[in-house]
């Protein structure tokens, strides 16, 4: 995957971004990149209300500090830039999701939320034992309206036991809420919770796909699983950060067919997001956590219009963009 900081060597930039599948800017030092904007045009109608469920705000270190425990440090990304991004795909709401390099503290998921508005904005929260009931209320009060459990770039998917653990824990802390429990995490440990989810007595939302990979198609472990619970109208699926899931790109076919499958599945346990600003969370190698990690250079347009072709009716695809998500995030 190209990088912005790897785009901009010897003017190279313009040539790879076909072959990648992704918009990459050229620009002269990393210091004064911003974070990626579409490069290709949305080419159907967008629905009045569109809602672009997955995003992240990053903010400066001296006012909102990473954490010390994250595994890798991403460039700045401000809700000036996300409000850009929208305006140029159509879409008038969003979702912020706190990032791991924040840990518990979701000062600046707030900020991003304030920035856009109450009306056109909610968000979900990471939380630990130390969050008081006050601070859960105080950010319901704002419009959180859920709490992520990050089983993947903490690399915790393959210990289903704590899982599980962690999971039973968040219902009990957000079940008087009526918050949704949104989960990053792979086919296999979604296997090993599945009757956790079944029983659930909040709703349940996987990330990207649920972890799945393109080129495994709709038979790879686990996937069967995820259907299952998505038909049983016990889980939400984001089909997002297509990018992070597909070793097809540009047009990300190996995708289409987990996509269609999950979307015939149940169209009412469908939403979509953009996964702006695009962080590479991949733990750097052989430097040190706090240097820099350039986002990923994607074009939110062409992973836009794939839409239309995973979901070709007009009225699908309002499901998925505004009534599944103004249901989920009580917009």
């Amino acid at each position: 995957m190209l990088t912005r900081r790897t785009a901009v060597a010897n003017g190279l930039a313009s040539a790879l971004a076909g072959s990648l599948g992704m918009a990459v800017i050229g620009r002269p030092t990393p210091a004064g990149a911003l974070a990626a904007q579409p490069a290709t045009p949305v080419n159907f109608k967008v629905p009045a209300n569109a809602i672009d469920c997955h995003t992240h705000i990053h903010l400066e270190p001296a006012k909102f500090p990473w954490f010390d425990g994250r595994t890798y440090t991403p460039e700045l990304a401000t809700p000036k830039e996300m409000a850009a991004l929208h305006a140029r795909l159509g879409l008038k709401r969003v979702v912020i999701v706190t990032p791991s390099v924040y840990g518990p503290d979701n000062s600046a998921t707030l900020a991003g939320m304030k920035a856009r508005g109450v009306d056109n904005a909610r968000g979900v929260a990471v939380i630990d034992n130390r969050t008081a009931p006050c601070e859960l209320e105080a950010m319901q009060d704002a419009g959180v309206v859920g709490v992520r459990l990050n089983l993947n770039t903490g690399g915790a998917n393959n210990d289903a036991a704590l899982g599980r653990a962690r999971f039973e824990a968040l219902v009990k802390r957000v079940q008087p809420l009526r918050w949704h429990i949104q989960i990053y995490t792979n086919p296999t440990t979604i296997s090993a919770i599945k009757d956790l989810v079944m029983s659930s007595p909040v709703p349940v939302v996987f990330d990207h796909f649920g972890g799945a990979k393109g080129s495994l198609g709709v038979d790879q472990p686990g996937f069967q699983d995820l259907l299952h619970l998505v038909r049983a109208g016990k889980a939400y699926v984001k089909i997002s950060g297509a990018y992070r899931s597909s070793t097809s790109a540009p047009d990300y076919a190996d995708l289409a067919p987990l996509a269609k499958a999950l979307i015939a599945a149940n169209d009412e346990r469908i939403v979509w997001g953009t996964d702006w600003p695009h962080p590479n969370s991949a733990p750097p190698k052989e430097r040190p956590v706090n240097e820099v990690t350039p986002l990923y250079q994607v074009d939110d347009g062409q992973l836009m219009n794939l839409l239309p072709i995973w979901a070709p009716s007009a009225k699908t695809r309002a499901k998925i963009l505004v009534e599944n998500p103004e249901d989920l995030y009580k917009f």
